[in-house]
């Protein structure tokens, strides 16, 4: 079955929240849903409140679901695709991290 990772909208008039939910593609948006990942408020203040199982997410991106636009942003803030990537992107950040540490301290010296 092909999943995605999508939002599903809540809420009153200018007032909405978001659940993240793991649905079939071929499903409605209102349609049935798999598993709830998290909640997303943006209108929350003083900052959008995005709270999301990190484990079952990561489960669920390593299972082939497809977050849409916006759940990979809001996953990208968390650090969560990073994590997805297998590491693959801070990975040259700490090798490059290390190299210039390594080359502070040969300056110290």
């Amino acid at each position: 079955m092909a999943t995605v990772i999508r939002l599903k909208r809540g809420g009153r008039t200018h007032e909405p929240y978001y659940r993240v939910v793991v649905m079939d593609s071929r499903s409605k948006l209102t349609g049935r849903v798999i598993e709830e990942l998290g909640i997303y408020q943006p209108c929350a203040r003083p900052e959008p409140l995005m709270e999301i199982e990190e484990d079952r997410a990561l489960e669920w991106l390593s299972k082939g679901a497809q977050p849409s636009d916006t759940v990979r942003n809001i996953l990208s803030k968390k650090g969560i695709m990073a994590k997805h990537a297998g590491g693959a992107a801070s990975a040259p950040a700490a090798v490059g991290e290390a190299e210039a540490e390594a080359e502070a301290e040969a300056e110290a010296e």
